[in-house]
């Protein structure tokens, strides 16, 4: 069940990343990313609603994911980076519904498996979803002009490991729990509910969005997605194709860590850190990226200064040794902080609302990922001629949620009661 989410996760990776870092360095492209990610949030709030409720299979939905992810990354091979209807239908619309029906339905299959540690394992399996994008990275990094033929094998194993997995993944009964491990001794151990405290009582959507805290949740969401994705496509425009690598790997591997990391000491202050370390990232970036641009600005009477300053920016490699180190940097601490968030967030939805509607009610948190994607868009069209300003405004975005996370209340709790 875990290794068969994971590759199929994996395999939807390129549809975001590997889009975002070879295609979204023009006003078409960003639009078309947008869409994408708004159909993507969009797609897995009712595939689960549909699954959890055993109205729709697992297979059923996988399968639908398999043929839509497939058709969406071969949309993204044959249509290129101008916005036509090819690349607006396949791409962005039925590649994104695809998407988001994989993202949801594994997400909702292996925490059903795994009811012990939910949130540790769906944050494996989302870190699946950033460094999936990697080999096709590496392989356009490398050849240059092989971005179509990587978006069509990428389409090939996207449709078949999505199709394996549709023909085994399946949920378990209603209240499984797993013989080995007594639920009694789960429910009261010490250290476990130091870190992770039950919700006081098993909230329903509809009750969970009226309290103050589900809307402050996806409000960090959408903070820090923008500023997630506006990372890709920044390091992207540097033509620096081994700290994109780094970039994208560790917007993957960041994820475990901060699970594991949240197990010895608590979800919001791991949290308020990973916030931070996006907000170091986005700072460390725009020194970068300054300068680069001073650099070019001094070759301008060779090349004339608009065309210097451009070059500077979309340059092969960010010029000098310090613009190197602190591109690589920037690229690390952007990374570690850019995927994190995600099953920290969700994992916070458990400890809030409580465990019977978690995945549902976090589907709605997860659905300002669609927000998050045209404010990455704004961001991201602002980068294109004056990057420095938007990654300080990106800085300034995800210091917000770091600063707001540990007021996170309990909801439930008379207001008179400490944390």
């Amino acid at each position: 069940m875990f290794r068969l989410a994971l590759a199929a996760m994996a395999a939807i990776g390129p549809l975001q990343y590997g889009y975002a870092a070879l295609h979204a360095r023009e006003a078409a492209g960003l639009t078309l990313l947008a869409v994408w990610i708004a159909c993507q949030a969009a797609g897995a709030l009712p595939a689960l609603h549909l699954v959890r409720r055993r109205r729709l299979s697992v297979r059923a939905a996988l399968t639908a994911g398999a043929a839509l992810s497939g058709l969406g990354l071969a949309a993204a091979a044959l249509a290129g980076p101008g916005f036509g209807l090819v690349a607006l239908v396949g791409y962005a619309v039925l590649g994104g519904l695809g998407a988001g029906l994989v993202y949801g339905v594994c997400g909702e299959v292996v925490s059903s498996w795994y009811p012990e540690r939910p949130a540790a394992r769906v944050g494996l399996i989302t870190g699946a979803f950033g460094y999936g994008a990697v080999p096709l990275l590496v392989w356009t990094g490398l050849a240059p002009g092989a971005a179509e033929a990587a978006f069509l094998v990428a389409a090939l194993l996207a449709t078949a490991v999505i199709g394996a997995a549709a023909r085994r993944l399946r949920l378990p009964e209603p209240l499984w729990w797993p013989d080995d491990l007594d639920p009694r001794t789960h429910a009261l151990d010490a250290a476990r509910l130091r870190t992770a405290p039950e919700a006081v009582k098993q909230f329903g959507l509809a009750q969970a969005v009226r309290t103050r805290t589900l809307p402050a949740l996806a409000l960090m969401l959408t903070c820090a997605g923008a500023v997630s994705l506006l990372d890709v496509i920044v390091v992207a425009s540097t033509g620096a194709w081994g700290a994109l690598a780094l970039l994208v790997a560790l917007n993957g591997a960041g994820r475990a860590v901060a699970m594991r990391a949240s197990e010895l000491y608590g979800r919001r202050r791991v949290l308020a850190a990973v916030f931070g370390a996006l907000a170091l990232g986005q700072v460390l970036l725009a020194v970068a990226v300054q300068n680069a641009t001073a650099v070019a600005a001094q070759n301008a009477t060779a090349v004339g200064v608009q065309n210097a300053i451009a070059v500077g920016v979309q340059s092969a490699t960010v010029q000098g040794a310090a613009g190197d180190l602190l591109l690589w940097l920037g690229a690390a601490a952007a990374g570690l902080g850019g995927g994190a968030f995600y099953p920290l967030l969700a994992s916070l939805v458990r400890e809030l609302f409580g465990t019977e509607r978690a995945t549902e009610i976090h589907a709605v948190v997860y659905s300002a990922k669609a927000v998050a994607g045209a404010l990455a868009v704004a961001l991201a069209l602002a980068a294109l001629t004056a990057p420095g300003t938007a990654l300080l405004a990106a800085a300034a975005l995800a210091v917000l949620p770091a600063l707001a996370t540990p007021r996170l209340r309990i909801p439930g709790l008379p207001a008179t009661i400490p944390l």
